[in-house]
């Protein structure tokens, strides 16, 4: 079972220039589309004067989404490459936003093309590059008479806990990387009086 992804660990800059037009690029890791709003409006603010702010994204750890935009260059001109290094570079959860200052001269298409991808491609160079597996969270509910089996097998297989509650009925979320769902789920079923259930979605 396919259960790994790949993604940047923490924030990474690129730079490319070509016949005066300097292009800065930007790499961050992102869970979602309202922080790649976030990022994308605060750069816009710090380099309010460049003439192009490109971006591509994928989110996502089985289904990806993503998105490219070339923000006023010509179609499929910046927004692309920079997908393209996304794929290259196999990475998820991430954001690339390339910012150009005009230089003066116009770089034709496959000039335009040639340095979104270098400007992307640098920001990916410079990046830490992670290995993660995806994770699925389970929650167990239980009593009190069962808590030291519980507590047993999430020690025993490594599972990390996300939450609980110990009252009259007992109450725990962990995490377990998916191709290991079948076994522990199995292993909690053969204790009597523990219920299992995958949190929502």
């Amino acid at each position: 079972m396919e259960d790994v992804y790949q993604t940047i660990e923490k924030e990474s800059h690129g730079f490319f220039k070509d016949k005066g037009s300097k292009f800065y690029s930007f790499a961050y890791s992102v869970k979602s589309e309202d922080e790649v709003k976030e990022i994308l409006n605060r750069l816009r603010k710090e380099h309010h004067s460049a003439r192009h702010h490109c971006y591509a994204w994928r989110l996502g750890t089985e289904e990806i989404a993503f998105r490219a935009n070339d923000d006023g260059e010509p179609s499929s001109t910046a927004g692309k490459p920079i997908l393209g290094q996304l794929l290259s570079f196999n990475v998820t959860n991430t954001l690339i936003v390339v910012i150009r200052y005009f230089g003066g001269t116009l770089l034709g298409v496959s000039g335009l093309i040639n340095a979104y991808r270098n400007a992307a491609a640098d920001a990916l160079k410079n990046a830490e590059i992670k290995q993660k597996t995806v994770e699925k969270e389970i929650i167990l509910d239980f009593t009190y008479n069962e808590l030291a089996e519980v507590m047993n097998v999430i020690k025993h297989e490594n599972l990390t806990i996300i939450n609980t509650r110990f009252e009259e009925k007992c109450n725990l979320a962990f995490s377990v990387r998916k191709s290991e769902i079948d076994k522990v789920t199995a292993i909690f079923n053969n204790i009597y009086g523990v219920s299992i259930r995958n949190k929502p979605e």
